[in-house]
């Protein structure tokens, strides 16, 4: 198939839709968009609960965006490589650093009482203090955590 779509968006287009979209929800709903909300109000669907429908909507149009954008962009790459990372790491030793960075991620998110889209995008855009601590933090981890992949592998990452 044809490539339809960049590799990436340019910071100036994605930020500014971005931005657009989070003052839009606020001013039609006085709601902050995250991909986490979205996922509790799923999880909450299917499970019998009342959700906000707009969420479960949200976080499918993620997951079939990802796929269209998957599809449109040439097919997702086949094989079990991870980057740079999984060229460093055996297959089981990656996926056992996936899976332990995923669980962190889901439970620092949970603990913070957002992801890092609603804290780092929504929180700072209504200047809550809390979001910017979450943000802040978010960010420290995520230089200190490269620093120490560096320093692990040596300089070859």
């Amino acid at each position: 198939m044809i490539d339809l779509l960049p590799d990436r968006l340019p910071w100036f287009i994605a930020g500014p839709l971005l931005g657009c979209l989070i003052v839009g929800l606020f001013a039609i709903g006085n709601r902050p968009m995250g991909s986490l909300g979205a996922y509790i109000q799923t999880v909450s669907a299917v499970r019998g609960g009342a959700p906000e429908p707009w969420r479960v909507w949200f976080f499918g149009g993620m997951i079939l965006g990802g796929f269209l954008v998957a599809i449109l962009g040439g097919g997702p790459p086949a094989g079990l490589a991870f980057g740079a990372l999984g060229e460093e790491l055996s297959t089981p030793v990656l996926a056992l650093v996936l899976l332990a960075g995923g669980l962190l991620i889901g439970f620092g998110a949970r603990w913070a009482g957002g992801c890092t889209m609603g804290h780092g995008l929504c929180g700072t855009a209504i200047l809550s203090r809390g979001s910017m601590v979450a943000t802040a933090v978010f960010m420290s981890a995520a230089v200190a955590v490269s620093f120490l992949i560096h320093v692990v592998v040596g300089g070859r990452l």
